[in-house]
């Protein structure tokens, strides 16, 4: 059914709760009628036993092990580990291990009891059937940055994605089981355990297309675009999500289905931002690419406000000058608020050369030059270069290697970078997150003094990142109506900016031998919850991105997804009704455990 027939029917039955209109068109299938209560444990009776692992290694091909933490291995292994830690091409190799080591008071990186190193979906269905056949936990990783925990789990099935990578061009794309007439569109198919880095590659560097991806090199595939997806362009081509044309997935009852608008257009619409893990097991994603721009380009820059009444002047005068000059699909990134009354520049653009980049923010540049409240701490320059280059690695290595850092393994590929400011996320653990879109009224001028006022009240609790690129309000229409088709929550399209709030530590592995520092970790989270909450009474409700945000989001439900929460409900009733697939505050959460073992509800 698709979504006019479904509102059409919907109108229909006015008299009805909106949540059993979509039940009752959107019914499980039949035969699912067992409720699971509750997930076993390795030990506990019903556990499977070895025979039964091993009739499960052989139908996979030998690729399930169980894994443990290289910290914990001989002393070569645990070696080449500490070499290695903060580089998380290593990082995503092992079975064990996760981007972010744990979350303060809520996880901590830990191995599942077994791992399947998947490489096709039979491989992965396999393991989904094995899973419901002997009440066993599942989980998924492939890029493993979750925030939330969501790629481990301790006494569970790890269905690992990292070696299904395959990325293949399409001239001309057309989904499965489309109507008659269908344009074919220019696309890649990307399998579920490549990450972005490997995507911009073949698309980019190679194929001299575009595809909009994540600004981590690192991050999977998969996992961002199921999370909706925010990459340094998405103010001109949209959310990762709004790209998808198509997927492979398996479901909960073991069926390997390829979905899109128009087969299984509920559970389609689902994994377009409805959550990573949540209604089944993505294999392999199509996504459209489109025409490159001739250049990307970048600018940096930092200032320093001498006092509070300057530094607000400051803040109010950059969302003016944002609303202005930058709020268009040529501008992305982010302007972040830091401690010392500081303001630093980070932004990227696309279609502009170097010297029209910087005409763009000559106007502000005068505006601060000629005030004596203010320091240029780094000028504001630009750097501009074909866009083919822009994730080109040898291009870096030979013109700019100090923004890069290479994975320096043996054998390693080529391509593998990454971008040296996200090197302090590799293996961290986090202390304090928050996320909230700001709405497009802040801009307003009867509304800027107040919002620059909480930002910076905000600032001097902790730094105050606005990502620009992940909010969508100044963003051309079909970027807007594309994104609009998808389960992001709806306050993306009128926010301008995406507010990020974060403290982490170091790497917190199991066996590393280092202990989180609790008293700091306890004052990191307390000052991100400060900062929190003085920008929050600009944006008492402005909505989360599930994929950055709170581990202890209030109201998770609505802060995510919006409006579109009882429509994931119903998708996920239909296609996992016994809960195989359940995360920390993912779709269906709330009605399982903390840790996804018993139903409560």
């Amino acid at each position: 059914m698709n979504r006019r027939t479904l509102l059409k029917h919907a109108m229909a039955l006015p008299l009805l709760p909106l949540a059993l209109r979509v039940d009752s068109l959107l019914a499980a299938p039949k035969g699912a009628t067992t409720v699971v209560r509750e997930r076993v444990r390795p030990g506990a009776p019903g556990w499977p036993g070895d025979a039964q692992w091993q009739a499960l290694n052989r139908e996979v091909g030998g690729r399930l092990s169980v894994p443990r933490s290289p910290f914990l291995g001989d002393v070569a292994t645990r070696a080449e580990a500490m070499a290695q830690l903060k580089n998380p091409y290593y990082i995503g190799d092992q079975a064990a291990l996760t981007q972010t080591s744990g979350y303060y008071g809520a996880w901590n990186s830990r191995p599942s009891a077994w791992a399947l190193a998947a490489e096709s979906a039979e491989d992965v269905a396999a393991a989904v059937k094995f899973a419901n056949r002997h009440g066993v936990r599942l989980v998924v990783k492939g890029g493993g940055h979750s925030y939330q925990g969501t790629s481990c789990a301790p006494d569970s099935l790890l269905v690992w994605t990292r070696r299904m990578n395959r990325v293949d061009m399409h001239d001309a794309f057309v989904p499965s089981g489309t109507a008659p007439g269908t344009r074919a569109l220019p696309a890649v198919s990307i399998g579920a355990g490549a990450m972005w880095i490997d995507a911009y590659d073949a698309v980019t560097t190679r194929g001299g297309r575009y595809v909009q991806g994540g600004g981590c090199t690192t991050v999977g595939v998969a996992g961002l675009v199921t999370g909706g997806g925010f990459g340094s362009f998405s103010k001109r081509f949209g959310t990762a999500a709004s790209n998808l044309l198509e997927a492979e997935v398996v479901t909960a009852d073991g069926r390997i289905r390829v979905v899109n608008a128009f087969r299984d257009p509920e559970l389609f619409w689902a994994l377009k931002g409805g959550g990573g893990g949540c209604v089944g097991v993505v294999t392999r994603l199509t996504l459209r690419t489109h025409d490159l721009p001739d250049t990307f380009g970048a600018l940096f820059g930092a200032i320093r406000a001498d006092s509070d009444e300057a530094y607000r002047a400051l803040a109010a005068e950059a969302l003016r000058f944002y609303r202005d000059a930058l709020c268009n699909p040529h501008w992305g990134e982010q302007i972040a608020f830091r401690g010392e009354r500081s303001m630093q520049v980070t932004m990227v653009f696309q279609g502009l050369d170097q010297a029209e980049a910087e005409a763009v923010w000559a106007p502000f540049v005068a505006w601060v030059k000629a005030r004596p409240a203010y320091t240029f701490l780094k000028p504001l320059q630009a750097m501009a270069m074909p866009a083919r280059h822009f994730w080109d690695a040898a291009f870096f290595r030979e013109h700019a290697p100090d923004l890069i850092v290479s994975d320096a393994r043996d054998g390693a590929p080529r391509d593998h970078i990454l971008w040296k400011g996200d090197q302090a996320q590799v293996g961290w653990f986090i202390h304090g997150y928050a996320s909230t879109w700001l709405p497009s009224r802040l801009l307003r001028d009867s509304e800027r003094t107040s919002a620059a006022a909480a930002i910076c009240d905000a600032a001097a609790h902790m730094d105050v990142e606005l990502h620009f690129n992940k909010g969508l309000f100044g963003a051309p229409a079909d970027a807007i109506a594309a994104s609009k088709d998808t389960a992001t929550n709806p306050a993306v399209l009128d926010g301008f900016a995406l507010a990020l709030i974060g403290n982490a530590g170091d790497p917190a592995y199991e066996g590393l031998g280092t202990r989180v520092d609790e008293s700091g970790a306890r004052r990191g989270a307390d000052r991100v919850k400060a900062a929190y909450d003085r920008l929050a009474k600009a944006v008492p409700h402005g909505g989360a991105y599930v994929s950055e945000s709170d581990y202890f989001q209030r109201d998770w439900q609505q802060a995510f997804w919006g409006t579109n929460y009882r429509r994931l409900a119903a998708a996920k009733r239909r296609y996992d009704p016994d809960g195989l697939f359940i995360v920390h505050h993912g779709v269906g959460s709330e009605d399982w455990s903390a840790d996804g073992f018993t139903r409560t509800g």
